[in-house]
Order: structure tokens, then sequence, then C-alpha cells
């Protein structure tokens, strides 16, 4: 099993980090948790098109991690998919999906009789609206949801995809969640957000110290991820999902390492990552990892 950062980015635009979306491959099959902007032109950078994909996984219903769902859409249809994308989200996920197809409806009507391509089965979209517990097993991958602390966000998860012997965690959106932890115990990988709180002052017309605040409580801070990591005894920390895009590397590693002594990666966009191997490639380079 491997995963790929295919975008370690927030809201705030930025060119080196996409918005929030990560893919996961095992024995053939590819899973993409969540779907934030420039996801369709990730997936092809990581060599894999969005018609081949299994699934669709949604941690919650903000709006920078499925912006890009109607575009995965329409260019896996692109792409001769010949199956509907199956997604799966929290509660609220069939009545956004119908309000997308509607609010696409007529350029899709136009589309179909216009391009007049083969199938218009990936048009389709075949949504689960989950909850705790296992939520997918089949060939020979097992993903279970696990609910975490995104308060006022009603419905968030964190997933847990368990294939090869291997064990993944992704956190999603959330505050300290005792039962993400329980539920990443001994993972290979964590792939974990940070909200790095240091690096977000108060900007007059942009952001006030009560919104950062807000903010600031609803993610995981880069004073407490550590934490997480060594609590849950996860092997490895993969970085992911920054708040802000922009921020000193090396001092957060520093901050980290204070309480967590595996290995720690400050996530990029398109990082890979091979749980059996513990090999992490980015661009040209490999690096081998020990997880202990």
């Amino acid at each position: 099993m491997d995963v790929t950062l295919l975008g370690t980015g927030c809201p705030q635009v930025d060119t080196r980090r996409h918005g929030p979306a990560s893919l996961v491959r095992h024995d053939g099959r590819a899973f993409l948790v969540d779907c934030g902007s420039g996801v369709t032109q990730r997936l092809l950078g990581a060599g894999t098109k969005g018609a081949a994909l299994d699934a669709v996984f949604l941690t919650h219903l903000h709006s920078d991690h499925l912006v890009d769902l109607f575009q995965l859409v329409i260019s896996s249809w692109h792409q001769g998919r010949p199956r509907p994308q199956r997604v799966f989200g929290p509660p609220g996920t069939r009545r956004y999906v119908d309000a997308l197809r509607a609010l696409w409806r007529a350029e899709l009507e136009q589309r179909i009789a216009h391009e007049r391509r083969p199938s218009v089965a990936a048009l389709e979209i075949e949504v689960s609206e989950i909850g705790e517990g296992c939520i997918l097993d089949e060939g020979g991958v097992r993903v279970d949801a696990v609910a975490v602390r995104h308060q006022p966000v009603r419905h968030a998860f964190g997933f847990i995809f368990s294939a090869g012997g291997g064990k993944l965690a992704f956190s999603g959106d959330t505050a300290y969640a005792p039962e993400l932890i329980e539920a990443a115990r001994g993972a290979d990988v964590l792939v974990h957000e940070c909200f790095i709180h240091r690096e977000m002052p108060v900007i007059p017309g942009v952001r006030t110290a009560e919104g950062i605040a807000a903010v600031a409580s609803y993610h995981t801070l880069s004073s407490e991820v550590g934490k997480v990591a060594r609590e849950a005894g996860a092997r490895c920390l993969l970085l992911n999902h920054f708040v802000p895009t922009r921020f000193d590397e090396a001092a957060l590693i520093a901050e980290i390492r204070a309480d967590y002594s595996g290995p720690i990666v400050v996530g990029e966009d398109l990082m890979q990552f091979d749980l059996a191997s513990g090999t992490l490639r980015h661009g040209e380079a490999r690096i081998g990892l020990v997880l202990r």
C-alpha cells in the first residue's frame, strides 16, 4: 500500500500547495481521500487518472475538501471511465451531490448531446453516507471511519486504511481527538493536518485575533500533533493540510520532535510513501526511512 499527497494546502491559494487530497493505492486499486482544488491535475502527476479510481472518501463537507468533485466527474468521463464514481461521505453528501448535479444539469445535457461519447455511466455518482466503523471492505482493502472533532462541523471523519498488513491513518480536519488516537494506534503512517498558530499573525483587514482563535479551535496545533503521533504509537508522521501554506519548516520539525521521536515528514504535493518498503519519494529523490 502506498499513499501520495496530491494537495497539502488549505483554502489559502498557493501554487506550491494545492487543495487537500490524497491518493491511496494497493494491488491495482486506487482510492481518493478528499477532492480539493487541482486534484485532477495532481492525480495525473501521480500517475493515476480519475477514471481509474475505485472510490472517493470525503472527510467532511468543507469546500476546500470537495470543491473539485464535479471536475473529477467530468474529467473522468473524458478519460473514458466506464462506471459511476463512488463517493463515501458524511451525512449531507447526497444532498450536496444532488444540488451539484442540478446546478450543472443544463451543461451536462448539452455535453451529452453534443460530444456523443459512447457511455454516460461516468457522469453518475453513487453516494454512500457513512457513520463510524467499517465503510468498505473489498479487494484486500478495508477502510474504517472514525468521528473526529471539527465542531461546529457536525459530521467529520478520519479514515483508517488496512491492506497488505499495513495500516494507514488519516486525521481529516480535527482538534486533538482521543478517538482518532485510539483508531490510529500502531499505524505505519499517520497522515495528519497541522495548524501552525505562531505563523498566523493578525493582519488588519484580512484576519483578526478572534478569527485566528476560532479556526485554531477546530484544528490540531503544531504544538499538539507530535503528542498525537506519540500517543497513537505511529511509526511515521506525515504532515499535510498546512495552515498557513508557507512556514519555517525547520522550526516546525523541532517543535514536533520535542514530543515525537519517530520519522517526521513535512509533506509536499506529489510526495509518495510506500508503507511496505518504508520508501519516501519526491521528484527524483528516494529516501529509505526506518519505521520502528
